[in-house]
């Protein structure tokens, strides 16, 4: 999630979105008739999901590559609460995401996004953890945001406040997180 937003855009590589939304489309469009197949995801990766997030009602997943490697983009809810994560197909977790509420966001993280968007509606925030073997880190913290003119924008923000990435919401996406709310 936010490692591989930071890599992409570093790199500049817009064949690898590309390639990456053609190759997600499949995954994303049996998810969308009903069909979840979890008994394609490993067994492993389920396994370290469940170790860490007992009892996940997943509702979206798809299978990516970042760095050469697979791994796997699970969405779930843990007693009603959002999460996100992404593991590798070895079980290995890269990082977790948690959606928490506007007034739990450090007050620098929350300066940021009414300096840069004054006036705007915040629509989802998730804090962002990574993990190294059995350490967690605080990562940062996704933003999706409604502008005054009408605009859904998602900020990835460091914990210090810095606006690490910004992306404009396609139509599609936008929809997306109406839904959610």
């Amino acid at each position: 999630m936010f490692a591989h937003r930071m890599r992409l855009a570093a790199a500049g590589t817009t064949l690898a979105v590309l390639a990456g939304l053609i190759l997600a489309a499949p995954v994303a469009q049996a998810q969308e008739k009903g069909k979840l197949d979890l008994d394609k995801i490993p067994a492993k990766v389920m396994d370290a999901l469940k170790a860490r997030f007992p009892k996940p009602d997943i509702h979206k997943w798809t299978k990516e590559t970042m760095d050469g490697k697979d791994f796997y983009d699970i969405e779930f809810k843990v007693k009603g609460q959002k999460h996100e994560a992404d593991i590798r197909d070895d079980g290995t977790f890269i990082n977790f995401e948690k959606e928490i509420k506007a007034k739990d966001l450090p007050k620098a993280v929350a300066k940021a996004v009414e300096a840069k968007f004054p006036k705007a509606t915040l629509k989802e925030i998730m804090e962002i953890t990574e993990v190294k073997g059995k350490a967690e880190k605080l990562e940062g913290y996704e933003v999706v945001l409604q502008t005054a003119d009408n605009r859904m924008i998602e900020l990835t923000l460091a914990p210090d406040g810095k606006i690490v990435a910004e992306e404009v919401l396609k139509e599609k996406e936008k929809e997306k997180k109406k839904e959610k709310k």
